[in-house]
């Protein structure tokens, strides 16, 4: 098959969604299928390469730091678009946000009959913060967001989202195509259990402290992942024996760091800023728990990879966490923006060490269901339903991985 992939992220972004795409593409290129990512590029120049058998043609675009050092949007180029189209001649054309290069995209897909797949990473709620400036009530903006998104999903013939929790959602929005529940998946042959691993070495290199507890939190420093509240819980704790570290970048990092000299927890709070994907699996066997303080996740990644693992989870019991996180047994789920309650359980966690081989394997075994060979055949037969005319019918493993 010939598959168009487009959005507004991917190499190098840190975030879910490139994180998603990143993986989808090159698990499908490895598997044989012709695979062109299309996104914006980072400056007002068309570029193309091959990065692990994946074909990445990115737009002429234009920072726009001022909402998120990660973001750029690309120019208007819709002779651009359809010249890439024409040439790469896709067999179906798999959307990730509704953002303008997907918009251009979906509108030329339409007038050439392509097929159509949308998958959404998106909740109005994670970009609210950035609309502050708007003189509207927040259900006002909430309602606009939403219709931005139905304008370019309506085209879609199936839709996608992570979990069952983010499909309600999706429904609720009527938006007149079906709408499945497919995991972003995680590489189980990467991030799994790593027993030889010398977890004193790899924390030295990050400068955690060798004997605490070690929590750990992994994702972008942005407003919505509510990272403050981790901090805050910490200092509420008023236990010596646990380390925090907080990996990632974002907007937030300098706030976070005045946040934590603020309470008095330099010693007990690292910030180890981006660290590579490659060396992620070796970081997060040397902790002992990982926490997910955001209480907007359709699915968190991150999350998935801990547990993959064999991490305890501290997880907010917010939107679909609570489908990855089982409450006492795989970890524990606090009421979602309470820094009180995050620490009672984390408190609670802390005192069970005894429990923490016994959870990791039940988050070791949750995970293996959400493993990304499941998702890549998931979308493989979604592509060949739409391109045969057929109706798609969810693949087994699938189904059991939003139930376990």
């Amino acid at each position: 098959m010939r598959i168009l992939i487009v959005g507004e992220t991917y190499y190098p972004g840190s975030n879910g969604q490139a994180a998603f795409t990143i993986r989808l593409a090159e698990g499908l290129a490895d598997q044989g299928h012709q695979v062109m990512v299309m996104v914006p590029g980072a400056r007002l120049a068309v570029s193309e390469e091959n990065i692990h058998g994946v074909r990445v043609f990115r737009l002429p675009a234009i920072s726009i730091g001022l909402f998120h050092p990660e973001t750029y949007m690309a120019l208007p180029a819709p002779w651009l678009v359809a010249q890439v189209i024409d040439s790469f001649h896709p067999d179906v054309v798999h959307i990730q946000d509704h953002y303008p290069t997907a918009r251009a995209v979906v509108s030329l897909a339409r007038r050439r009959k392509l097929p159509i797949v949308g998958t959404n990473h998106f909740l109005p709620e994670n970009v609210l913060p950035y609309f502050n400036f708007v003189p509207l009530n927040q259900s006002t903006k909430v309602w606009i967001l939403w219709q931005t998104m139905r304008n370019v999903y309506r085209h879609a013939r199936i839709i996608t989202t992570p979990t069952e929790t983010a499909a309600r959602i999706l429904r609720e929005q009527k938006l007149g195509s079906p709408v499945h529940p497919i995991s972003c998946g995680v590489d189980t042959t990467r991030f799994r259990p790593l027993p030889d691993l010398d977890r004193a070495a790899v924390r030295r290199k990050y400068g955690l402290h060798p004997d605490r507890a070690l929590i750990l939190y992994v994702g972008r420093l942005d407003g919505e992942k509510r990272i403050d509240l981790l901090i805050h819980a910490l200092h509420l704790l008023r236990r010596s024996d646990v380390h925090l570290c907080i990996t990632g970048k974002g907007a937030l990092g300098g706030a976070l760091t005045s946040l934590t000299h603020r309470l008095h927890l330099d010693e007990q709070v690292t910030f180890t800023g981006y660290v590579p994907a490659e060396e992620l699996p070796s970081l997060l066997n040397s902790a002992d728990l990982f926490a997910m303080p955001s209480p907007q996740e359709l699915q968190s990644i991150a999350t998935l990879e801990a547990m993959a693992t064999g991490r305890p989870i501290l997880a907010a019991n917010a939107r679909a966490l609570p489908e990855l996180v089982a409450h006492g047994v795989n970890g524990y789920l606090f009421r979602p923006d309470d820094p009180q309650d995050a620490a009672l359980w984390m408190a609670r966690l802390l005192d069970e060490r005894d429990r923490w081989p016994a959870m990791g394997q039940a988050s070791l075994e949750r995970a293996r269901a959400h493993s990304l060979e499941n998702t890549i055949r998931s979308y493989c037969e979604v592509y060949r339903t739409l391109i045969d005319g057929r109706v798609f019918v969810p693949h087994p493993a699938t189904e059991r991985s939003l139930t376990t």
